[in-house]
């Protein structure tokens, strides 16, 4: 674990504090918790953004097999032999 400082106002410091002796936990476990959310945010930011990019270009390109849809399982197997 990396030891760190932070600054909350008064509010954020009672509260945090109400909040780790309901749950039980330390403080710091309730900021690490919250740190954990801030970055999976982050991260869900970026798949939605890689979603938009693979949504913008689905349907761009055509395979040139009327049934594909139907036999694509069959067209992946043979093309693995």
């Amino acid at each position: 674990m990396v030891r760190t400082q932070i600054q909350l106002t008064e509010e954020q410091a009672v509260a945090l504090r109400r909040l780790a002796v309901l749950q039980g936990v330390p403080i710091a476990e309730l900021v690490r918790r919250g740190v954990e959310m801030v970055i999976n945010s982050d991260e869900s930011i970026e798949k939605k953004k890689r979603f938009a990019k693979a949504k913008e270009v689905a349907g761009r390109f055509q395979s040139g097999l009327p049934d594909l849809a139907v036999r694509h399982d069959d067209y992946f197997a043979e093309d693995s032999l």
